[in-house]
């Protein structure tokens, strides 16, 4: 479907000429006798057809005095109209319809032309533009235009309701399906075939035909409808509300034209046009841009995506909006925080007062609205339930919690690259990380991390300081590798060194007595199982002999249950390893000093102090011992 025009007059059009400097004159046999000068362009026009077609101008004409008399001695009046709808081009228009010169009517300047008209007084004139306006509000693209058309024939366009049937053409095709009978998108795609734009080619008997049109998206309205003006585009999108347009495309749209209008916000793939955009508006219209699209987003969860709401955030810091618009951005962008990424989570501090990089308040409130928000809704996460096939499942692990176990892996992140910050006070960081709960995190190593780098960017804090920060740290729920980089770490308290080495030999001392009780089974089963055989065989005479496949799996059993015995050593020798580590510290321990307080009660309870050294060498002989007789009684039992 091509564009609507209609070509009005039976007269030639180069009848009306344009002289410089801005000068309109009509050509005939006729000299001017009136002079309209329209927002300082002159019209030389003659009395006779503006009277006969425009009630406004008779009258003008008939009360205007005369100011002088050309050569031949005919009057001449001058009339000045300057606040004509649509300017000196509408006026132009409404000058070739009283002369009945031809003029084409196009869905750009027949809303100019129709305002003029109705301010003249052109009845004719208000009749033909009406129905071709009528016509071109069917077309898409041709109520795109006529409603931007209306920019320049405001307010009387409002007075017409000329705007207002423009946008209610919009919405209404806008909220159609426009795949039905290839309404209203049927022309553009058509268009696009021709050229062979997006469309694959069919030949057909040597002859190349365009394909079958694809289907447009649900984003198809987002381009044109993005290029109003922000008062006619809430009027547009109030209006799709209003026929009942699904949440998700107002936000989609939402988002391109906040996109198109906030330099902040195009990121790298914003484009040179949209870039020029952006920049034509100033900071304030850029900010009324913002607060008004945050006021428009629908209230439903996840409509907006997570980075578009925290890039808008980051904008309105930078923008200074309002409290209210900033209030309701962190209460949004905090309900979904599981779906944001840490570089959206870094929004710059602005102003002369910041004290740290980041604005780590924002981050701490829309955190705390998460883990409201989660705590609320989800069940009690300390229950451990089982599957079908009867097996421990662990509720940190459900469906349930992995939005908050998300967020925790988000806050570690966060908060290990904030913690280089010197500026950023302790009370801050701790307030951030106590507030995910503990059973969030499966382990505990991004929090120690965080917590390690804090420690080594603020290596004035305090031992208490230090011990408080260390709290948060679950030493139970560090793996390998962090409890060997923990032992180590001369940054850390040294209670909490000593309960890393402690809760790490209880690991593997647990491990070594699974193995051992494994290994007993093992070995019972496998002495009753040959006793049964022999029983079996001795018993029945006619058993056959074992096959080479039973041989084989005998064979692979041997071979497990040494590798199992062998792991085992492993074991023990890390154990050893262990326990020398613990002699060499508790020894340098007491080089430095006799624990005193709390300290000495926890080296106590780990038996690290308080025994003589006979009494400690009486004790490694008997761990020495036992272990000798437990590996003399594996290799008894098979092992």
């Amino acid at each position: 479907m091509a564009s609507t025009t209609k070509v009005i007059g039976s007269k030639p059009s180069d009848c009306f000429q344009f002289q410089a400097p801005n000068t309109w004159i009509c050509v005939t046999e006729l000299e001017s006798d009136v002079v309209i000068e329209v927002g300082g362009v002159s019209f030389h026009l003659h009395k006779l057809p503006l009277i006969n077609r425009s009630a406004t101008l008779k009258n003008l004409i008939n009360d205007e005095a005369t100011d002088g008399d050309d050569d031949d001695g005919r009057k001449q009046c001058t009339i000045q109209m300057d606040d004509i709808p649509g300017g000196p081009e509408a006026f132009e228009l409404a000058a070739r319809f009283c002369y009945d010169v031809q003029l084409e009517l196009t869905a750009a300047n027949v809303v100019p032309l129709r305002c003029a008209a109705e301010h003249l007084g052109m009845a004719g004139a208000v009749h033909q533009t009406e129905s071709f306006l009528s016509e071109a509000l069917r077309n898409w693209n041709d109520a795109v235009r006529a409603l931007h058309a209306c920019d320049a024939a405001l307010p009387l366009a409002e007075d017409l309701l000329v705007v207002q049937r423009c946008v209610d053409a919009l919405a209404s095709k806008a909220c159609a399906d426009p795949t039905l009978f290839g309404w209203p998108m049927l022309h553009y795609y058509t268009a696009a075939a021709r050229k062979g734009l997006d469309e694959e080619t069919v030949v057909w008997n040597g002859i190349a035909t365009p394909g079958k049109p694809r289907s447009p998206g649900a984003d198809w309205w987002y381009k044109e409808a993005s290029s109003f003006r922000l008062p006619v585009y809430k009027r547009l999108i109030v209006a799709m509300k209003s026929r009942g347009m699904g949440p998700a495309s107002i936000a989609g749209s939402l988002a391109h034209y906040a996109r198109r209008h906030i330099s902040g916000l195009l990121g790298r793939h914003g484009g040179k046009s949209r870039a020029a955009a952006a920049a034509a508006l100033s900071d304030g219209e850029q900010r009324a841009v913002l607060e008004e699209v945050v006021a428009l987003l629908p209230e439903e969860a996840g409509v907006a995506a997570t980075r578009f709401l925290l890039g808008l955030l980051r904008t309105a810091t930078v923008l200074h909006a309002s409290a209210a618009c900033r209030d309701a951005l962190e209460r949004r962008a905090g309900s979904q925080l599981d779906d944001a990424a840490l570089e959206d989570l870094l929004i710059p501090n602005v102003g002369y007062a910041a004290e740290t990089l980041y604005d780590v308040d924002c981050v701490h409130r829309m955190l705390d609205q998460f883990v409201m928000e989660s705590t609320a809704s989800a069940a009690s996460p300390e229950i451990i339930t089982t599957d079908e096939g009867g097996q421990l499942v662990d509720a940190a692990a459900s469906a349930e919690l992995r939005p908050v176990t998300t967020v925790a892996k988000l806050v570690d992140g966060y908060l290990a690259e904030v913690g280089t910050d010197p500026n950023l006070k302790l009370s801050k960081f701790h307030a951030i990380a106590a507030l995910v709960p503990d059973y969030a995190r499966a382990l505990d190593d991004g929090l120690y991390r965080a917590i390690d780098i804090y420690l080594k960017a603020h290596p004035w804090l305090t031992d208490s300081e230090r011990e408080q920060l260390c709290r948060l740290i679950n030493c139970q729920k560090l793996s390998l590798e962090a409890c060997t980089h923990a032992a180590q770490n001369e940054r850390l308290p040294l209670r909490v060194v000593v309960q890393v080495l402690f809760f790490e030999q209880l690991r593997l001392r647990t491990t070594v007595a699974g193995w051992f009780y494994v290994a007993d089974n093992v070995d019972r089963g496998s002495s009753s199982s040959d006793h049964w055989r022999r029983q079996s065989s001795s018993d029945l005479d006619f058993a056959p002999q074992a096959s080479s496949e039973d041989e084989e799996e005998a064979e692979a059993a041997r071979h497990a249950e040494l590798s199992s015995a062998m792991s085992v050593e492993e074991i023990r020798q890390r154990v050893s390893e262990l326990e020398s580590e613990c002699s060499s510290m508790r020894q340098e321990i007491h080089r430095l000093g006799k624990p005193k307080g709390a300290l000495s009660r926890l080296f106590q309870k780990l038996g690290f102090g308080g025994r003589s050294s006979s009494s400690r060498q009486r004790q490694q002989q008997l761990l020495r011992s036992s272990s000798t007789d437990k590996r003399r009684n594996s290799v008894d039992l098979g092992c």
